[in-house]
């Protein structure tokens, strides 16, 4: 399913959006060297129930993971990239920790992941979180009225390749709105020209994520945490926008 939405929901998408960029950068700033893994769930749930938001994660079972998931948020460190099941953990000062978030408030979905360093930061870490922003721009930049999907995967695909990083097809950004995953399917490479023309009204979550020096996955007992199969470090950001008349609004910008 594809959505467009109206008006009145894109000005709902605003607020849930800044919802999870102030949380997420809430988290940020709390997580430090020892924080537990549990403990940024618990933060992450406490203040999604006093927003009067509903978590798009505690109860999600879908096909690719052994749900429902049971938490609030994802977080993944080091080799971990993207569904990362919080369980008990302290962070060590150096990991490279993803948070990634999407709630419900007021019947729209918005969602949106950061990754940073605890503690004393690796430049290697650095600059990998850095080229998966630039990507992150780069594919925003492109998403405007009468573009097509291929275009954002092309603009994302090109930042990840130049800068030397292998790109995972399997997973990327989606559609999103009254729920959190819908169609379109937007890779982290691909074809200009190609696929879904963008309009008005249509949300999407865009999510360049990398992998060093390998594009396979692994999953975790848990059945959700996706890790390189390599044991390399990986790094995430997405960001929810809404096609406008003027291009792409970033919708989950923080505010605090």
């Amino acid at each position: 399913m594809i959505e467009i939405l109206t008006p009145a929901e894109i000005d709902k998408a605003r607020r849930t959006g800044e919802l999870v960029a102030n949380i997420l950068h809430t988290l940020k700033r709390r997580a430090t060297v020892g924080t537990n893994l549990l403990e940024i769930d618990a933060w992450a749930k406490q203040m999604i129930l006093d927003a009067g938001a509903v978590s798009c994660y505690v109860d999600y079972a879908p096909s690719f993971g052994r749900g429902p998931f049971g938490h609030y948020i994802c977080t993944a460190v080091n080799d971990a990239v993207l569904h990362g099941l919080p369980h008990d953990y302290a962070l060590a000062d150096g990991d490279l920790l993803t948070l990634d978030l999407a709630v419900l408030l007021d019947g729209i979905a918005a969602d949106s992941a950061i990754s940073f360093v605890v503690g004393t930061a690796n430049p290697d870490d650095l600059a990998m979180i850095e080229t998966t922003e630039r990507a992150l721009a780069a594919g925003i930049a492109a998403a405007r009225p009468g573009a097509k999907i291929g275009d954002i995967s092309f603009a994302i695909g090109n930042v990840l390749s130049a800068a030397g990083f292998p790109v995972n097809m399997e997973f990327g950004g989606h559609g999103i709105g009254t729920t959190m995953h819908q169609d379109p399917h937007v890779s982290n490479d691909g074809r200009a020209g190609r696929g879904y023309k963008l309009r008005r009204g249509l949300m999407l979550a865009i999510e360049p994520w990398v992998m060093v020096g390998t594009d396979v996955l692994v999953t975790d007992p848990d059945g959700w945490t996706l890790r390189s199969k390599t044991g390399s470090r990986t790094a995430h950001s997405e960001h929810t926008i809404a096609i406008t008349d003027d291009g792409a609004e970033i919708l989950t910008l923080p505010t605090v």
